[in-house]
């Protein structure tokens, strides 16, 4: 499938498992009258293929040794990119930060590094299914600078276009996104 077929294919998956109209309170506080609940479409097994497709080929070229991002949005997604990347041959390791270090155990705030790995000195690019305001986003970007990595990216499945281009533009971070919101309101 050629790469606008798989876009327009994931739209329509978007569209039917994951778009809805209604009024909703946002993570930001934000009221909106429509919302993205990204997880149907990045459990189902055709979505979860196709947005690991088009987020690996939109990163390739990005040198990345590590995509992550805050729980709960980031985690199916850093999977299964992580999975293709392997397969294209080009390994991009996964992580995850807690939206609450783990008060038992090892009590770590970043999730998925093996005894003796650490994101000291890597290229990282953060991801999160949808964006508003890009606070959820800074959580992880902070963890991960905690952590001594470089965040030279933020990624998104879909990105609402309500200030969170702005927010990473004062952070001095890269905001790409692979859908805007005005996108699925037109129909």
């Amino acid at each position: 499938m050629s790469k606008s077929a798989s876009r327009a294919r994931l739209a329509e998956i978007i569209r039917k498992r994951s778009f809805g109209r209604g009024e909703i309170t946002l993570a930001s506080g934000r009221k909106s009258d429509f919302y993205f609940n990204l997880k149907p479409t990045m459990l189902d097994p055709e979505g979860a293929t196709l947005l690991a497709e088009l987020t690996y080929e939109a990163l390739k070229d990005d040198n990345l040794d590590f995509v992550g991002g805050l729980e709960m949005g980031a985690v199916p997604l850093a999977g299964a990119i992580a999975q293709l990347s392997w397969i294209k041959g080009h390994p991009i390791a996964a992580f995850f930060v807690r939206k609450k270090p783990k008060e038992h155990g090892a009590k770590l705030a970043v999730e998925g590094l093996a005894k003796g790995e650490a994101l000291q000195g890597k290229r990282i690019v953060i991801v999160e299914d949808v964006t508003t305001t890009g606070g959820s986003a800074m959580k992880a970007v902070e963890a991960v600078r905690e952590a001594g990595g470089d965040v030279v990216l933020v990624f998104t499945m879909i990105d609402r276009e309500e200030g969170a281009t702005e927010t990473f533009a004062q952070a001095g971070l890269p905001f790409r996104s692979l859908y805007r919101a005005g996108e699925f309101l037109k129909s």
